[in-house]
């Protein structure tokens, strides 16, 4: 919890980046390479949800020549914030002591990690964030620069989270902190997912540091951004907003 910043915090145990993937054939073997070269000590679970394009065998692939790298294969594409619970229950169940949020396309550099890492020392949740001083978006239209600040903002202001960067997805978690975010309540996905648990975080007391990232549009492959997630997002936190208003006039707890 935060306590002013007087927690001496434990250390942090072993580390699960967790690479959700549905059609990353074409980036899932360059990103893992990059994750392996830019924090050796730490293991990788690909969750790949039924690639109809092969990405989950060729994860298998990567996994067979690598004793550090993990394939969980899911059904079918359930979504992002689906793919990430599961990849959390798995790092639980298995003892690491943080798990790691990043995509499989670039556009989180896995060259950035130490800097998550580093910050995770005196933190429960660290976030990578865009919209800080230091971080930079590279080559991306302003339609989505647009959507992304405007979320954040909108979020922010509305749910009463001090972070800039609510809606990024490069994140690092302590074990404990993701135990005491009530994850079995969690159903949301894609941007929401995000914010989701960004609020809990904040809402349970636990410690949340932001550091700088470039973010970089991916290159190959196609965007899982969709209107839908987009409206989830603005309905969602709407509804959260107004509980959470609702709440402090009353003088109740966060449910």
């Amino acid at each position: 919890m935060n306590d002013g910043g007087q927690r001496r915090y434990g250390p942090l145990g072993k580390a699960l980046v967790i690479i959700p993937t549905y059609n990353e054939a074409e980036n899932i073997g360059p990103i893992v390479s990059r994750v392996r070269a830019a924090v050796p000590e730490a293991d990788i679970l690909i969750a790949d949800d039924n690639s109809p394009d092969g990405t989950g065998k060729l994860a298998d692939e990567l996994a067979a020549e690598d004793g550090q790298v993990q394939v969980l294969h899911r059904k079918g594409k359930e979504g992002l914030g689906a793919a990430y619970l599961a990849g959390f229950r798995w790092g639980l169940e298995h003892g690491y002591g943080v798990l790691v949020e990043m995509d499989a396309d670039g556009s989180h550099q896995p060259e950035e990690l130490p800097r998550l890492l580093t910050g995770l020392k005196n933190a429960d949740l660290v976030l990578g964030s865009r919209w800080m001083p230091g971080g930079r978006i590279v080559n991306w239209p302003k339609n989505r620069e647009f959507l992304s600040r405007g979320a954040s903002t909108y979020s922010r202001l509305l749910l009463g989270v001090p972070i800039r960067d609510v809606t990024g997805g490069f994140r690092a978690f302590r074990a404990e902190t993701l135990e005491g975010l009530g994850l079995a309540a969690v159903s949301s996905q894609g941007y929401c997912f995000q914010i989701d648990l960004a609020r809990r975080a904040i809402e349970a007391g636990f410690t949340v540091v932001e550091v700088p990232i470039t973010f970089v549009e991916r290159e190959v492959g196609d965007s899982k951004m969709s209107k839908d997630i987009v409206v989830e997002a603005l309905w969602k936190v709407t509804a959260w907003g107004v509980e959470s208003r609702a709440n402090r006039l009353l003088g109740r707890k966060p449910s």
